[in-house]
């Protein structure tokens, strides 16, 4: 038992918040290891150290092991045979009771170091549960069990990171998933090697199959209801412990476009969002290439008079327009990221300060046109109206390609450009799906809630890209 401390003592490198407590009962001594910084000690005090001190003077009769598993009232009691499974209980937040036959008890004591269940921050509820992820593992999974009470409802575990030991869990509806899906996934989290997983943002990096690629594949939410709904649809959850966001595979590019709201609200009002959302998607990147296009090859796609105020504009501005739309981009770009950093009290007040001082300044000295200000800032903001910051960021770079194809080629390079945009969008995948679909291939019972949304009474099929053996909802 010595023997065994100090090999442990010289695995946590004698850290001072491991705490090595010998008691002795009746004719046994046993230690009482835990960590100060992970275990609750009131509970170690209330729950156990209290219950052996009304047993201190009483001889104990057959195994040790058996007596303390028996007599300790505790809901979550394992045997542990090695140093290794010690050291991985004592780093779960479990005590350890350490007897002289070598023999060992962990007792989960875990101490609550997570935040309470709050409001989604990154993916605002207008109308709709106001719940979220939080970093705790059993409670992400107690918020989809739930919404979905169904036997059903499995759960695969599996620890990913030599080092963080994560615990990641894979959330699947049993009778709807397809098995090939599933063990492609499990395929490709076992092939992950890595130190450790510390947010899910790690995991999903690596799940990600075309790594050239800007636009997200799997898609990342805080939103409980949003995964329930991703569930039933025949799709698989992954939580990641410490991690307030759960991964979504495999995922859609039409996925990005629709919220949990869109379905607490009257369909043709939502029509009309995933139309307003399907445009700015398209302001976003071709505005300014459009802008920059008309203004330096093809004069005449716009009516004169506009090209006239439009070069009147320009005439005391000293550089190219795509010199004029990078610094405007570049600009928005400073002030959007310093806005998110920056304290909420005043982060908001700085960006707007800033955007009024520099934009004024800028056609004050002459070196930024009017128009261009205008034009880069309907970009932008229509660039933000989506809540994955993955696709932000891939909108943000294919504004800025879509920008150095036109000051080549004009409008003509917008339409070879949006013509590689759509290729490389049809040409990627999420596990095995088209992440085009349901527009390629098309698929005609998914067009029901695609970009046009009918009656919820009205969807009465699943995706058949998602389940071939319960295609029809409600069974």
């Amino acid at each position: 038992m010595e023997e065994i401390i100090e090999q442990l003592k010289l695995k946590l490198g004698n850290s001072p918040d491991f705490v090595y407590k010998k008691l002795k009962v009746g004719n046994q001594s046993f230690y009482l290891i835990f960590t100060e910084v992970l275990t609750n000690t009131s509970g170690i005090n209330d729950f156990i150290l209290k219950n052996i001190s009304y047993i201190l003077d009483q001889p104990i009769e057959g195994d040790i092991e058996t007596f303390f598993m028996q007599y300790l009232p505790d809901h979550n009691i394992k045997s542990v045979s090695s140093i290794d499974k010690m050291l991985f209980f004592l780093l779960n937040g479990f005590c350890i009771l350490l007897f002289e036959n070598k023999k060992a008890l962990a007792i989960e004591v875990r101490a609550n170091l997570f935040r309470s269940i709050g409001e989604a921050t990154n993916e605002p509820v207008i109308q709709g549960p106001k719940d979220s992820f939080i970093e705790n593992f059993n409670t992400n999974l107690g918020l989809i069990r739930r919404r979905i009470k169904s036997e059903h409802l499995w759960v695969k575990e599996r620890q990913i990171g030599t080092l963080s030991k994560t615990k990641i869990g894979l959330l699947y509806m049993n009778n709807i998933i397809e098995k090939e899906t599933l063990e492609a996934i499990e395929a490709k989290l076992d092939n992950i090697q890595i130190d450790g997983i510390i947010d899910s943002g790690y995991l999903k990096d690596r799940l990600e199959e075309d790594e050239n690629n800007f636009f997200p594949t799997v898609l990342s939410t805080e939103r409980p209801d949003r995964v329930s709904m991703a569930l039933l649809e025949g799709k698989i959850a992954i939580l990641v412990d410490n991690s307030p966001y759960v991964l979504i595979v495999p995922s859609f590019f039409v996925d990005f476009f629709h919220t949990p709201d869109d379905y607490y609200q009257k369909p043709i009002n939502i029509t009309f969002i995933r139309i307003i959302r399907l445009l700015a998607f398209l302001i976003a990147i071709l505005v300014p290439a459009y802008y920059i296009a008309v203004t330096t090859h093809n004069h005449d796609a716009i009516p004169l008079n506009l090209i006239i105020n439009f070069t009147i504009q320009r005439e005391s501005v000293p550089f190219p327009a795509l010199i004029e739309a990078l610094a405007m981009s570049i600009t928005f770009e400073i002030l959007r990221e310093s806005d998110t950093r920056m304290p909420s009290n005043m982060g908001t007040a700085v960006s707007i300060l800033g955007g009024l001082v520099l934009g004024d300044a800028a056609v004050s000295a002459g070196i930024i046109s009017p128009i261009m200000i205008i034009v880069i800032a309907i970009s932008a903001i229509s660039g933000l109206m989506f809540s994955s910051i993955e696709l932000i960021s891939a909108i943000r770079w294919w504004r800025i390609i879509m920008m150095l194809i036109a000051t080549f080629f004009g409008i003509y390079g917008i339409f070879l450009g949006s013509i590689f945009l759509i290729i490389k969008l049809a040409g990627l995948s999420s596990f095995g799906k088209p992440y085009l679909a349901p527009f390629a291939p098309i698929i005609l019972s998914e067009q029901k809630d695609a970009l046009v949304k009918i009656k919820q009474k009205g969807i009465k099929k699943r995706n058949p890209l998602l389940t071939r053996k319960n295609k029809i909802r409600g069974r």
